[in-house]
């Protein structure tokens, strides 16, 4: 009987390794762009040799697709809890808070996802089919239910969706653009009360 044998346990020095090659990444492609990006870049930023860059991963290509699709995952986290059981302007004004908050404190990882879109996602199109586009069918489908329930104003849902992505995430992507013109005051503190305001009063239920 032929024995199976389990994948080796990376050690931790490895588990180190990968993780200070992913993250000097993510600074280098938020800054240049995949097609701008090196691996000497990614090396230097990492302060590991390319050798060991590529006894870890097989190029630049898989570097890039690992760090998608582990924003990915954290990404649709807070659209995914969008809970049919709440509040239906209490749900989504948490959304927008939540995709604010993201913004705020994973700039980089917001202009990676940004760049791979502006490029046609060339890296991340089966992730967007297989799971992207599913679970925004379903979270659009859940607030339609609530605009035909009179829970919330007539919206189209999926514009209302594209809606929130574009007001938060404006804030990472175009950073340089919003410092430059807000300066250095609270720029996350007033968008936040900004938009809360602004979907507040697109999806408040109103009086017929």
């Amino acid at each position: 009987m032929t024995e199976l044998k389990s994948a080796k346990k990376p050690t931790r020095i490895q588990i180190r390794n990968r993780k200070r090659i992913l993250e000097a990444a993510l600074e280098v492609f938020a800054q240049h762009g995949y097609r701008g990006a090196t691996l000497d870049q990614i090396a230097e930023a990492s302060g590991l040799s390319k050798p060991n860059i590529l006894y870890y991963f097989t190029g630049k290509e898989e570097i890039h697709v690992t760090l998608l699709n582990k924003l990915m995952d954290a990404w649709l986290a807070p659209l995914r809890e969008v809970d049919a059981a709440g509040d239906p302007l209490a749900e989504i004004l948490t959304y927008v808070q939540r995709k604010l908050e993201m913004s705020r404190e994973f700039p980089r990882e917001s202009r990676l996802f940004a760049n791979e879109i502006l490029q046609g996602a060339p890296r991340i199109a089966p992730h967007l089919e297989a799971v992207l586009r599913p679970l925004v069918a379903d979270k659009a489908a859940l607030i339609q239910g609530w605009v035909d329930a009179g829970r919330l104003a007539p919206v189209d849902p999926h514009h209302l969706i594209f809606s929130i992505w574009a007001t938060t995430q404006h804030y990472a992507d175009f950073d340089a653009q919003v410092r430059v013109l807000m300066g250095d005051g609270p720029v996350f503190e007033t968008a936040e009360a900004f938009l809360d305001t602004l979907f507040r009063r697109v999806l408040e239920p109103r009086p017929d």
